[in-house]
């Protein structure tokens, strides 16, 4: 949300002495004393008037990690996701209805591609991260929703010759450097040393008492409240859970 722009009073004092004289009639001392007040006001320091007001698009250029609701929220749930996984695309619209249901939530995407994946689940992810870099947090968001609305899953990538709608020159010269690999491995390595074996999975934090629990498989709305529940009594983490059926993790791509 754009912040407000300060109000800064301007008060300018003019003292003038006026000679009353038949060559400066009352109408015409008040007309120059309104120009030299206008003159003034243009004149003051420059330090006086407000700052430029920080634009919505360069709020939502910083990142990774993308996010979605309230990044102010008590609790971040970081979800690990793989974009050809089947089972991530059917629980991604779930999680987000319940995130938006939840005010003192924020969801932030983590890069998971299994290797059996690869090389379409990369690919995918640059894309998303070509999109967020030019557009932000919620074109990152969108870029991941028309990848799931598209992709035949389980490795086999996009349709042949299918472009992404919103891409502009900046997104295909991103694409085609491939210098985002670096931060999508980078997130890959860090979600197998957090010990994530599947895909999907969240990473449930409490950003009040410093818990965090981690959960594996597409976790429904019953079960993240008891977690959140569990870490805002500062009670030690359980064990992972699997609800449901998600896919394994292998070796992370180099």
């Amino acid at each position: 949300m754009e912040p407000k722009r300060p109000s800064i009073p301007l008060q300018v004092e003019a003292y003038r002495h006026l000679r009353r004289g038949r060559r400066w009639p009352r109408a015409v001392a008040a007309g120059l004393a309104s120009v030299l007040l206008i003159w003034l006001v243009a004149k003051l320091p420059s330090e006086h008037a407000p700052p430029p007001a920080t634009t919505v698009d360069a709020v939502q250029v910083a990142g990774p990690p993308w996010q979605l609701g309230n990044a102010e929220g008590r609790f971040t749930l970081t979800l690990y996701a793989d974009l050809e996984c089947p089972f991530c695309r059917a629980y991604l619209p779930r999680l987000k209805r319940w995130v938006s249901d939840n005010p003192d939530v924020a969801l932030q995407w983590h890069h998971q591609p299994l290797a059996a994946h690869e090389p379409a689940a990369s690919a995918e992810a640059r894309l998303t991260e070509c999109a967020a870099e030019a557009g932000g947090h919620a074109a990152f968001w969108q870029a991941v929703e028309w990848v799931y609305a598209h992709t035949r899953s389980d490795g086999q990538g996009l349709p042949d010759g299918l472009r992404y709608p919103d891409s502009s020159t900046a997104i295909e010269q991103c694409m085609a450097s491939e210098r985002l690999d670096a931060v999508i491995r980078a997130q890959a390595e860090e979600a197998t040393k957090s010990g994530v074996t599947a895909t999907p999975s969240l990473l449930v934090q409490d950003r009040q008492t410093g818990q965090a629990i981690l959960l594996q498989g597409p976790i429904e709305g019953d079960a993240l409240l008891s977690a959140m529940d569990m870490l805002a009594a500062d009670e030690p983490a359980a064990t992972p859970t699997n609800e449901m059926p998600a896919d394994a993790v292998g070796d992370m791509p180099r």
